[in-house]
């Protein structure tokens, strides 16, 4: 059938031919302006014409700096031990400005803090990602101190529209997608790492990216999963196998790292107030089992807690305390975690809690404030460089405290915990004695102090937990015993207030407990 109009009808058809040839060598980003604080790539996107990524198979795709429309470089100011950080910004993204100028500044004070003879600390950046309204930075430290230099990475990613910044951990679909990536991480490092390195924690998953064909990319910093003389570890986990792992986060990650771009712009600022994205972040593990509920009052529960270490023997009491599902509590001292940090890292992946008890064991009480916060705050840097959680307990030496620490605590968001039986360990390392002593003072909300660094203790250890196991006790931390702490105050057990005259005796009554007078 002959068309009437057939000049009209070639007409259209090669307006739509031109059409589809523009469409075929345009970037996207060039296809105009999109919603607050993004680009949007319109019909690009519907029929799928995305630029190639740059990059290697091995490492996190690159973007050019050229093609970020009004980037400049700000320069970080610190003042400790020297430091050369620069980081990008970009118009329209001032949330990104001030969590990266927050953040580099808490790395380095981080490192200045907690490594003996810190020398240097430099960071250059990178853009992995700046496409659907992401943008991916990637940080490539190093790290110089009296050992020598050492190779970092981390990756954030920033949200335009909102004007939140995520880290590499929020890639993942909750602690269960980060769990399962570990497994495949590890048996992609095969002998390359130590295996039992290689936890799902905060940590180690700072620097996570895709390469241009949407394979997962982890970056693991030299010295963390293997001996530091092997350098900067990466591990390659294929896109088929990552994507059912990812978050809706990460699968928006993913899409805009494999897209090539050719320019890109922040159109507007962020309709959020920006900062860090207020969520769980994969890896930082709560020192509390919710499947536990220490004021049901039908509910015996009880705090083992272990100073001074980590130990060579605390490996062997993690063996123990998995075996019977217990957990305890770990008030580490900072010079046992420069020896043995893959031992803390593996307490507080199997869901033990770490607390503070000071770099070197002084006595708290007779130093100055600056004194008690300068010992304290080195432990807190090396336990967060080690498995990105943040101490919210600390326990004085020797039990001695004061006002002055009191307030120096209150300062640094640590609650003080003491105890309220003492198996003086540390005197008789008979462990039958040890044990005894532990097991006839149990009682509803006591909290236990022995010492890991000995072995008498970690044999004694054997009999405590199989015998309160076997009355019933609930072994949990000492979070998990006093719900939540103030900072500052003092605390020697979780056995419950007394209750009210008039309060029902049904049992329903929550059980509440009080610092130390």
């Amino acid at each position: 059938m002959t068309p009437d109009h057939p000049v009209i009808t070639v007409g259209v058809s090669l307006v739509v031919l031109a059409g589809m040839v523009l469409l075929s060598v345009r970037p996207p980003e060039s296809l105009g302006a999109g919603p607050a604080g993004g680009v949007a790539h319109g019909i690009a996107d519907a029929v799928e014409q995305r630029l190639p990524a740059s990059g290697e198979p091995d490492a996190l795709t690159v973007v050019d700096p050229a093609a970020l429309t009004g980037l400049e470089e700000e320069a970080l100011e610190y003042d400790g031990v020297p430091a050369e950080v620069s980081f990008p910004v970009l118009p329209n993204a001032e949330p990104l400005t001030a969590f990266l100028r927050e953040r580099l500044a808490a790395e380095v004070r981080a490192f200045d803090t907690a490594s003996p003879g810190a020398e240097s600390y430099r960071a250059e950046w990178s853009v992995t990602a700046a496409s659907d309204g992401l943008i991916g930075v990637r940080m490539a430290n190093a790290e110089t101190d009296s050992e020598g230099e050492k190779e970092t990475r981390a990756t954030y990613w920033y949200d335009t529209g909102d004007g939140t910044t995520r880290g590499s951990q929020s890639l993942l679909d909750g602690q269960s997608g980060l769990a399962a990536l570990n497994a495949l991480v590890r048996d992609r490092l095969g002998d390359s790492a130590d295996a039992g390195a290689v936890l799902p924690v905060a940590s180690l998953y700072d620097s996570v990216g895709f390469n241009p064909d949407g394979d997962l990319v982890v970056e693991f910093d030299a010295g963390q999963v293997a001996a530091p003389g092997a350098g900067p570890l990466t591990a390659v986990v294929e896109r088929a196998e990552a994507e059912p792992l990812l978050s809706g986060f990460g699968r928006r990650a993913q899409r805009a790292a494999t897209t090539g771009v050719e320019e890109f712009s922040v159109s507007a600022a962020p309709q959020g107030d920006g900062g860090p994205a207020d969520e769980p972040v994969p890896g930082v593990l709560p020192p509390v089992d919710d499947a536990v509920d220490c004021a049901d009052p039908e509910v015996k529960c009880v705090a083992l807690t272990y100073d001074d270490g980590p130990g060579g023997g605390t490996p062997e009491l993690l063996d123990l305390l998995a075996e019977y599902d217990a957990r305890a509590s770990f008030f580490v001292t900072g010079l046992p975690v420069m020896e043995h940090p893959r031992t803390v890292r593996r307490a507080y992946a199997e869901g033990h809690e770490i607390a503070n008890h000071t770099l070197n064991h002084p006595d708290l009480a007779g130093m100055g404030a600056d004194g008690v916060h300068a010992d304290l705050d080195t432990v807190q840097a090396l336990v967060y460089r080690e498995t990105g959680y943040t101490m919210d307990l600390m326990r004085p030496p020797y039990g001695s405290t004061n006002d002055n620490v009191g307030s120096v605590t209150r300062d640094m968001g640590l609650a003080q915990v003491l105890w309220s039986i003492d198996t003086n360990d540390w005197k008789d390392r008979d462990p039958s004695v040890v044990a005894d002593r532990a097991i006839d003072g149990a009682s509803d909300g006591a909290i236990i102090l022995m010492h890991d660094i000995h072995p008498s203790t970690i044999a004694a250890s054997h009999k405590i937990v199989r015998e309160l196991d076997a009355q019933g006790y609930r072994m949990v931390t000492v979070s998990q015993l006093l719900g939540d702490t103030e900072p500052g105050e003092r605390y020697v057990d979780g056995v419950p207030d007394e209750p009210p005259a008039d309060a029902p005796s049904d049992g329903a009554q929550e059980r509440s407990h009080r610092p130390e007078d």
